[in-house]
């Protein structure tokens, strides 16, 4: 296994991250970068937008390397996990628990960059994303705690943009995050419910073989209406928090949009077929999208002279 030239190696790292599956980085960047935005009342900066950015993707990839030596007993049962390098055999643990640190540093490295209150931030989020993987053990639903992880990018942009220069504490922490910014985390946890629910069906009946705990087993035969209840929660209160922060047109429009798509995939996941429901997974990340492009776009227009 270690005798691989260093490209075969490369390419088992690349696997290990995910690199050919980008839909799960873009779901914790299109709310980031929708943060971002509401928290500047517009364009951020090239410098918040490269942070974020890189950010994500470094961490989505640390998560995936901690994810599959967590699971890797329950993923030789699972058949779409099956196959994955520390799962099989290609990686040993030591190896993905090295990569994994080396780029969740390299993640942290950027926040550096930032300010006080959004280094603070960035512990929480790391033990919210080291913790998921080991809470389906334990929590009926460990999608909520996927959401939290997820949705982490959320006041940390709040910090970027408002912590500028205040120093570390409670009070500086209060003031460069305010409330409707934790409000807006919540909003994405009910987002990242619905999608991570659809996740779930895929794998329910290799789930319930080797005892793994999931919202799609927990909910039942309630599933796909609770999936519909969370794209409505999400973008109801999306909605709301957008327009107290003080968009308009274009937040609505972006969230027209991103119902349409979560009445599509109602039809895609509604007879419980494991390809409909992981299509509806894999292209949720277009309903984030669009919730941004309405924020950005709404943002560009306001600076036109």
């Amino acid at each position: 296994m270690h005798a691989l030239a260093f490209p075969a190696r490369v390419s088992l790292w690349l696997d290990l991250i995910r690199w050919d599956r980008p839909a799960g980085w873009l779901l914790l960047l299109w709310p980031t970068l929708s943060a971002l935005w509401m928290a500047a009342g517009g364009f951020p900066g090239w410098h918040l937008v490269a942070v974020f950015t890189a950010g994500t993707i470094l961490m989505r990839s640390a998560g995936c390397c901690v994810n599959d030596v967590a699971d890797r007993e329950f993923d030789r049962h699972v058949e779409r996990t099956a196959r994955r390098p520390v799962t099989r055999g290609a990686i040993g643990v030591r190896e993905a628990l090295l990569l994994g640190a080396v780029l969740a540093l390299a993640a942290f490295a950027l926040v550096l960059t930032t300010n006080p209150p959004t280094i603070a931030l960035s512990f929480a989020a790391l033990a919210v994303a080291v913790a998921y993987p080991y809470a389906k053990r334990f929590v009926s639903m460990p999608q909520a705690v996927l959401g939290v992880a997820f949705s982490f990018g959320i006041p940390m942009a709040f910090a970027a943009v408002r912590g500028e220069g205040l120093a570390l504490g409670a009070a500086a922490l209060a003031q460069a995050v305010p409330w409707p910014a934790w409000a807006l985390l919540v909003s994405n946890l009910f987002w990242v419910l619905a999608y991570d629910t659809e996740y779930a069906m895929v794998d329910r009946n290799d789930d319930l073989k080797i005892g793994i705990r999931t919202s799609a087993i927990t909910l039942g035969r309630h599933d796909v209406a609770a999936v519909m209840a969370f794209y409505a929660l999400h973008l109801a209160s999306w909605t709301l928090l957008g327009l107290l922060l003080g968009f308009g047109w274009g937040l609505l429009l972006g969230v027209a949009a991103a119902a349409a798509q979560a009445a599509w995939h109602h039809r895609l996941i509604r007879q419980r077929e494991r390809e409909g429901c992981f299509r509806a997974f894999r292209l949720n990340h277009w309903l984030g999208f669009a919730l941004f492009a309405g924020v950005a776009l709404e943002s560009a227009v306001r600076s036109v002279p």
